[in-house]
């Protein structure tokens, strides 16, 4: 199989040269478990930190993180790839791009300034028209309508009780902190290194997009801790609802689950949010585990699911592990079974592919790639590794 690569290049700090490409076994096979080579570099890209393709035709997209652009890539041989148009603007460290099912639009969400965008692609592929969607509002700040009611959604479910009790005594304030139950007990803290709970200076941080059935397209607000629900017009995005998480947990990747519900895994607090619709389409939370063993300065990573959408996996940088999960009920619960070595230094993105798991290594340059317990999904050590330049996106080909 062929594995596209995205990393960081020099204007990041880092070492790869552009687009790199993974061999993993038969280039032509649709198995991955084979030994790992890499082709450094098939196109010339300023950090692409994000690729993905369009559905039908032969071309990619990548997020030019450090120029803030988007940029498609056409196919041009088996192992090479050529830019498809100009860069388009979408906003300052776009991170994450996704291309609709039907190959006529992708939205790029954007870390530093918040933005999400929407943009048209043609019969070609090739990028145009982009529109910037409403900016979020902090559900916990002072432009809130109401931040105690917008806690109070947050804990509203079955979900983790920690961080239900987290999002309520921030909202009551010291004053009335000791009217929520359990306020004496200690809190999970979301690691403050890394997040600003501050609602006066708090960021909004777009990370990622998805495309959901009937139309509907979900994105993640890490910074403010919300989850997005869009549908396209010809104006650009129109927000439909949105999801407050408790405060600080900092929402960043999601997974679409063949039962209907929605996993979101938080980055700061490192657990795993199952979001479901009822009858009139309003979307909650059902509930929430965390991810047991985990240090407290570890952030989660990327959620990828096998095949038969059973077992879910969540990588967590820190520790450098990777949290296995089981789907229970009807799709609305997840168990953990293991936390495992991820076999790589900062684990940033990994996909499954068929009984193979591969996990890209951000500060280690290099992929392994490692065999799922056929019964238990349960990966094993790595059984390849191969060096590649500071890696943040691996992007399997059919």
């Amino acid at each position: 199989m062929r594995l596209l690569l995205g990393g960081y290049t020099a204007d990041m700090g880092g070492e790869a040269r552009g687009i790199g490409l993974i061999h993993a076994g038969d280039p032509d096979a649709a198995t991955a478990g084979g030994q790992l080579a890499l082709r450094p570099e098939v196109t010339a890209a300023s950090s692409p930190s994000w690729v993905t393709r369009h559905p039908t035709l032969d071309v990619i997209y990548a997020a030019l993180e450090y120029r803030g652009e988007v940029q498609a890539y056409r196919r041009t041989g088996p192992d090479t790839w050529t830019p498809l148009g100009a860069p388009v603007p979408a906003g300052e460290s776009v991170c994450h791009v996704a291309v609709a099912p039907d190959g006529g639009s992708l939205v790029a969400s954007c870390w530093s300034d918040g933005r999400v965008v929407r943009m048209r692609l043609d019969a070609a592929g090739a990028i145009s028209s982009p529109v910037v969607a409403p900016a979020a509002v902090d559900p916990y700040g002072p432009d809130a309508a109401d931040p105690a009611a917008a806690a109070a959604s947050a804990s509203a479910g079955d979900i983790d009780l920690a961080a239900a009790a987290r999002a309520l005594r921030e909202a009551a304030g010291p004053e009335f902190a000791h009217l929520v139950p359990g306020h004496d007990e200690p809190l999970r803290a979301a690691p403050s290194s890394v997040t600003d709970t501050d609602p006066a200076t708090r960021p909004s941080r777009a990370h990622q997009a998805r495309y959901l059935p009937r139309g509907l397209i979900v994105t993640t607000d890490m910074g403010l801790d919300l989850v997005r629900f869009w549908r396209d017009s010809a104006a650009g995005l129109r927000r439909v609802q949105e999801v407050a998480l408790p405060l600080g947990s900092g929402p960043r990747h999601t997974l679409w689950h063949p039962s209907g519900h929605l996993y979101v895994l938080t980055e700061l607090s490192r657990e795993v949010f199952v979001l479901g619709a009822d009858r009139e389409g309003t979307w909650r939370m059902l509930s929430a585990t965390p991810l047991a063993g985990v240090l407290a300065d570890d952030t989660a990573a990327e959620i990828a699911m096998t095949p038969d959408g059973e077992t879910v996996y969540a990588g967590v940088r820190g520790s450098d592990t990777l949290g296995v999960l089981r789907v229970r009920d009807a799709g609305d619960r997840l168990q953990q079974l293991a936390l495992v070595d991820a076999g790589v230094r900062w684990p940033r993105h990994h996909v499954v592919v068929r009984d193979t798991l591969l996990v890209a290594g951000q500060l280690s340059d290099e992929v392994v790639s490692m065999t799922r317990d056929p019964r238990t999904g349960v990966p094993g050590r790595p059984r390849h590794r191969v060096t590649a330049p500071s890696p943040t996106c691996l992007l399997p080909l059919p």
